[in-house]
């Protein structure tokens, strides 16, 4: 959903059509609440963690960056 994100957002700053990609935003969004709905339905009730609490959580790698770990792959 974060390149979709950076796609619109791109497109609006170049003053273009940005039309099907932000319908194809609004649809992953449409998709996530419903899924966050079933999950509190079927008793679902922990709080989420955001994403500094997973980037907190996350284990620290040797070689820095997980952007370089990615890269070097």
């Amino acid at each position: 959903m974060a390149g979709i994100e950076v796609s619109v957002r791109d497109l609006v700053n170049r003053d273009r059509d940005c039309t099907e990609k932000a319908l194809a935003q609004m649809d992953m969004r449409r998709k996530i609440n419903l899924l966050i709905g079933e999950w509190k339905a079927a008793g679902g009730g922990d709080v989420l963690p955001d994403v500094r609490e997973r980037v907190r959580l996350r284990p620290a790698t040797t070689s820095g960056s997980p952007l370089r770990v990615i890269a070097r792959r």
